[in-house]
């Protein structure tokens, strides 16, 4: 396959997984069951500081770009723009869909249908990490955090990677509940994303699109 070929392939699977990544985290926040560790940490932090779940989203992942360049011992301007270009599109969908989501009722739905609903969240956002990993066209920072960590120092072991990478999350979800004493978006889901989320990235990429292949970037 010639280069603008593959470009074309990727870029398309890249779209896929932006809509499948921002709709799952939604699902999670709109189900109030419990989200993945960094969109917790994002809520959390939205309800403390009083902001907008989409500033927070954006605003945090500002923090993990400079930290990623840290990890790489240079900035790489590209790599840079890439997360930024992932990050405004999804941090306003993810937003925009849980709001519209409540606005709709969605907590109203009996209890067992949320819990489904949730765990159907974070297996959706393992599957979309694994795509967009994959694709490698831009990334969301804390993702490429995973990648990073992934690939540079744990070879290629996605679910200890995965764990590592959450340790940030859980120091800001800590951090607001010591100065609220109030915990938000932390529920079976984010027990679940904790232990299973980097599994499912690590089963996507032998299960989902096998056609396309890491273009590793580390």
């Amino acid at each position: 396959m010639d280069k603008h070929a593959d470009f074309k392939k990727r870029l398309f699977f890249f779209v896929i997984s932006i809509i499948l990544n921002s709709f799952s985290n939604a699902l999670t926040v709109a189900s109030h069951c419990g989200s993945a560790l960094w969109t917790a940490s994002s809520v959390n932090l939205s309800s403390w500081l009083n902001f907008p779940l989409s500033n927070v989203l954006f605003v945090e992942g500002l923090a993990v770009i400079l930290a990623n360049a840290l990890l790489l011992q240079h900035f790489d301007w590209h790599r840079m723009l890439g997360n930024l270009v992932f990050m405004i599109p999804f941090s306003y969908l993810v937003g925009t869909i849980s709001t519209n989501l409540d606005a709709h009722g969605f907590l109203t739905l009996p209890l067992w249908i949320r819990i489904l609903a949730d765990a159907l969240g974070i297996v959706g956002i393992g599957i979309a990490v694994s795509i967009y990993q994959r694709a490698n066209i831009v990334l969301h920072p804390n993702d490429d955090l995973t990648y990073i960590v992934r690939f540079r120092f744990m070879h290629g072991r996605a679910a200890k990677a995965q764990w590592i990478s959450y340790i940030p999350a859980i120091s800001i979800i800590l951090l607001t509940f010591i100065m609220t004493h109030q915990i938000h978006a932390v529920g079976l889901g984010t027990v679940l994303a904790f232990i299973l989320q980097g599994a499912v990235t690590g089963w996507a990429d032998q299960h989902v699109f096998t056609t396309l292949k890491h273009h590793l970037n580390v």
